[in-house]
């Protein structure tokens, strides 16, 4: 009869269930874990901060389908990885986070970083339990991942006091956890419900379908795309729903957005949400007469924000290939020739030559237009592009096509700025095959710049265009040589690229929009990890302007 330690039983445990990535930073009571996963084959990755962690924990949930973990010590690591809590709980993306905690026989009375861990976690989890025996640990794991991938995706936390990661058990004595099923249940909608949006969609004039990353995480992006060529309806992606259809696609609206949204009289919101993405769903960024189709996973979400006309409750996938179904049976499609979708066509063109004059603009420093489309020429069409900053995010959204789906992280529902190097180090570890482009403000390097580091250990080809403009949404110039620096001011030039030519990889600076192309290109090709440091202007922003002069 084997005896098992607690540390020992937590990794079993672990990769039993599924998981196969751990992020996270060791130390005490905590390092055991690591180091018991590592044996059971579960690759570790160790970070350099625990937001981060918790970052790329989460990412990597998303992009497999299955919660992966984020492992930090008692105390201030929680309170920092709640951070990454918050951030999955908003995206809806499944992660369990591991906390350790000081022995529980010293609960109360001031033990080594003791905390209110439990009940800090649970405002920002849909389970948050503490495990108090090493025999019941294969029953809280089974149960922390079966709620966080089961349902609407979501994180999930676990307490780990010293005394249970060190206790040991006899193996006879532990009641073994029933392995969760890789098949998720999908549940379906009513049939009549689909009769019901099939019908309303046909009665619209002014149709529009919008993809949410609800279609990519339930993997309907081949359902979607049947779905979009029968019916030939217009559609318009949220930023992580970008990709579930082809960007390119001729049937995508995303460069006519706010007049789609504001004139269509039907919409048909494909896993989406109506938060402040979309504006609530109300007038006046939309009709006030607009009538909705709502598909979700989650009932509570049904009619959350402006009242749903036809409520499809399910999973996206099931429902989508419901609706496929139910096609078959009706011959009808939106018209090509229908005055919505040619001034639909017209808006997108507008669009276009509006900004086109600053993506022909050659002048130095350069506007983030004329970056973007040279980043855009000079990535791979499937790679994973990760984005975030205030306008490097704003504008990427619109200029940065996505091809594939789950191919696109950014600052995601919350708006969290800081998640690009976490979610970059988790795409290029899912999936090493493909390339990692981050597309980055410097402010928003600058929340997790270290993790350069991290990335240079573990030798990962991730690629990082920083678009630094020397501030926070915009910035200086110069820096006053006396006096107070204004609030919104980082260092003007900051040399990012030394950073990353200090830990081993590839470091360019560019200030002539000329050279950007060259750089990205030898970015690119290098054998390694990767920063292009592009100077911008500090008062480039999203539309024409003249630019002030700086002395």
């Amino acid at each position: 009869m084997a005896t098992l330690r607690g540390a020992e039983l937590i990794a079993r445990n672990l990769k039993q269930q599924g998981v196969q990535y751990m992020f996270g930073i060791v130390g005490f009571p905590v390092i055991s874990i690591a180091a018991a996963a590592q044996k059971e084959g579960i690759t570790y990755i160790g970070m350099r901060n625990e937001q981060a962690a918790s970052y790329a924990a989460q990412a990597a949930g998303y992009l497999t389908g299955r919660p992966q973990v984020c492992l930090v010590v008692s105390g201030p690591g929680v309170i920092h990885a709640l951070a990454g809590l918050a951030n999955a709980k908003s995206n809806c993306w499944p992660m369990l986070l591991i906390g350790g905690a000081s022995q529980s026989y010293y609960d109360g009375m001031g033990a080594f970083q003791e905390e209110e861990q439990v009940m800090a976690a649970h405002q920002f989890c849909k389970s948050s339990r503490r495990v108090e025996d090493a025999r019941r640990i294969p029953y809280y794991i089974e149960q922390a991942l079966r709620t966080a991938m089961y349902g609407r995706p979501g994180p999930v936390y676990l307490d780990l006091p010293d005394d249970i990661i060190r206790q040991k058990v006899e193996e006879d004595d532990i009641t073994p956890a029933s392995t969760i099923s890789a098949d998720i249940p999908r549940s379906q909608a009513l049939s009549e419900s689909v009769d019901a949006a099939l019908d309303l969609l046909e009665s619209a004039e002014r149709p529009l379908v919008v993809v949410g990353k609800g279609m990519a995480w339930s993997r309907a992006e081949d359902a979607v795309r049947d779905f979009i060529e029968k019916t030939r309806l217009p559609f318009l992606a949220s930023p992580m729903g970008k990709g579930v259809i082809d960007d390119n696609h001729p049937l995508s609206v995303g460069a006519a957005r706010t007049l789609a949204l504001r004139e269509a009289d039907v919409i048909f919101l494909m896993g989406a949400r109506l938060n402040w993405i979309m504006h609530f769903g109300r007038n006046p960024r939309f009709s006030k007469d607009v009538k909705i189709i709502q598909l979700d996973v989650s009932a509570e979400e049904i009619s959350h924000s402006v009242a749903a006309e036809v409520a499809l409750l399910g999973d996206g996938k099931a429902v989508v290939q419901q609706i496929n179904t139910k096609l078959a049976d009706r011959q009808w499609f939106f018209p090509e020739e229908a005055g919505w979708r040619v001034s639909l066509a017209e808006k997108a063109a507008d669009n276009h030559k509006t900004v086109q004059p600053m993506i022909e603009d050659d002048s130095a420093p350069m506007n983030y237009y004329r970056a973007l489309e040279d980043i855009r020429k000079g990535i791979p069409d499937d790679c994973f592009l990760i984005n975030e900053g205030s306008n490097t995010l704003d504008i990427g959204r619109t200029q940065l096509p996505n091809t594939l789906a789950r191919s696109r992280l950014d600052a995601g529902t919350s708006g969290t700025i800081g998640v690009g190097l976490g979610f970059a180090i988790a795409a290029a570890v899912v999936d090493p095959g493909r390339a990692v482009v981050a597309v980055e403000g410097d402010s928003a390097f600058g929340f997790s710049g270290m993790e350069v580091e991290t990335i240079c250990r573990y030798k990962l080809p991730i690629k990082i265009v920083i678009l630094n403009n020397n501030g926070i949404g915009f910035g200086e110039a110069e820096l006053p040589t006396e006096g107070q620096v204004l609030p919104h001011a980082l260092t003007p030039g900051a040399r990012y690229d030394k950073v990353m030519a200090a830990f081993g990889g590839l470091g360019l600076v560019v200030s002539d929009p000329k050279d950007l192309q060259q750089a990205l290109a030898e970015a690119m090709e290098f054998d390694g990890p990767a920063l292009v440091n592009v100077l911008i202007h500090p008062r480039a922003g999203r539309k024409p302007q003249q630019f002030s002069s700086f002395g």
